[in-house]
């Protein structure tokens, strides 16, 4: 599709839309400015130099650019420590390093934001037929939804203290709405509510905040409000789209170090893991996502804007304050749902001419539909739209390394569906 294709309702559709989100656009920029200045603080106090990018083989003893990379990560999070790995395959990884490294047999994991992400039900062993589960390990679950609004309200006090009573560990809160059109984003505030309130009633219990979608939408982050652990992927935020894989944890020294001693051994921990000549594509990365965050929150909000109007239930909606980088769109219907993602497609830089099709993913339990024509494989930092099929067929759209690319998408996304080429409204 040529840019005369666009037909001119939808262009003032798009710059209506646009002029609408004025301040909100202003806000995320001031966001983005504050991380930024975080970011270079890190680097400069870190003094890092040309000597951090060098390559390094084998067994990469105490290199001297992972350890950097370590600890700038660490400042910028507020965390005693971090570790950034190209070992760490996803944010599922992450957390799985994190869970196994905090929990023993007999301990007890505890969600207190309902059921978890698709790919970590697996993990805790409440999903699928895997082995190796927690449950597998003898660890117990136990899920409960508490509302961060309600924490000085005596029955959730009452029904955490009770959750929380031996043989509970570790409690985990997942800040992203993940694949629930009904469950809202958390913000960092309403977090450290819910940790306030956990630490209070039991101080020696954890708590781990599965920190995906995230990382520099606000100008804190988890572990900045007394979250023991934190992790996520470096192909979403963090890595500002030039990480090709990895992940990062974050927290309190003596657990990071015990999730190190599972990714690698006991005895070896931290201290060993090339990065296979990506030091300064994960430095670079990190510089420029403050950037590229706000570009695909103010996507975000562009989409939400332009979607509600075209009469699609969004969410969030498109003013509203930003805790992530995804935005649900309500489809209702199966077809609809795979044109909307077959139009994302369309409009990606990589693999433009192939067609996505639903199909069975790992660690999932419904067979998801999947766009993102990225430069890095699964990379959701890129622009990128994928949904479980199953009712109420939403998608979930995330991402986009330029605001120019998400207002290109849009364009022509929705001016093929009004010409009936692949409707989706």
């Amino acid at each position: 599709m040529s840019i005369t294709t666009i037909d001119q309702a939808t262009r003032d559709l798009i710059r209506t839309a646009e002029k609408s989100l004025a301040s909100e656009f202003e806000f995320i920029e001031e966001t983005a400015l504050h991380n930024q200045r975080k970011v270079l603080d890190a680097f400069r106090d870190h003094k890092l130099t040309e000597e951090h990018f060098a390559e390094r083989t084998g067994y990469g003893i105490d290199d001297a650019g992972r350890e950097a990379l370590d600890k700038i990560y660490a400042q910028v999070f507020g965390a005693e420590a971090a570790a950034v790995r190209m070992q760490i395959v996803s944010g599922t990884h992450a957390l799985a390093l994190c869970l196994y490294g905090c929990l023993r047999p007999g301990d007890r994991l505890l969600s207190i934001t309902g059921k978890p992400y698709d790919t970590l039900q697996q993990v805790i062993g409440i999903a699928g037929n895997q082995t190796g589960t927690l449950k597998e390990l003898g660890v117990t679950y136990a899920e409960a939804e508490i509302d961060a609004a309600k924490t000085e309200d005596p029955d959730t006090i009452s029904e955490l203290t009770t959750l929380l009573e031996a043989p509970t560990r570790l409690v985990t809160i997942q800040k992203s709405c993940g694949y629930s059109f009904e469950r809202s984003t958390l913000s960092n505030n309403e977090i450290s509510r819910l940790i306030k309130l956990v630490k209070k009633i039991n101080p020696d219990v954890l708590v781990m905040v599965d920190n995906c979608y995230g990382e520099f939408v606000e100008t804190t982050e988890p572990t900045d409000h007394g979250a023991d652990i934190i992790a996520g992927s470096l192909i979403k935020n963090p890595g500002g789209g030039l990480a090709i894989s990895g992940g990062y944890i974050a927290g309190r020294k003596d657990l990071i170090d015990r999730a190190l001693n599972r990714l690698t051994a006991p005895g070896i921990g931290g201290h060993q893991g090339v990065s296979f000549n990506q030091g300064r594509m994960l430095f670079q990365g990190l510089f420029l996502a403050p950037s590229v965050v706000a570009s695909a929150v103010k996507g975000a909000m562009l989409c939400s804007a332009v979607f509600q109007e075209l009469g699609l239930e969004v969410k969030p909606l498109a003013k509203s304050r930003r805790y992530d980088i995804i935005q649900a769109i309500k489809f209702g219907d199966k077809r609809r749902l795979v044109n909307f993602c077959l139009a994302v497609q369309y409009f990606s830089p990589v693999n433009a001419h192939v067609s996505p099709e639903p199909s069975e993913m790992p660690g999932y339990e419904d067979q998801v539909v999947m766009a993102g024509g990225t430069f890095v494989e699964g990379s959701t930092i890129e622009l990128s739209a994928d949904g479980p099929l199953r009712p109420p067929f939403s998608a979930f759209l995330q991402g986009g390394l330029t605001y120019l690319h998400v207002k290109c998408m849009l364009e022509g996304a929705v001016s093929r569906s009004r010409s009936g080429e692949m409707p989706f409204t």
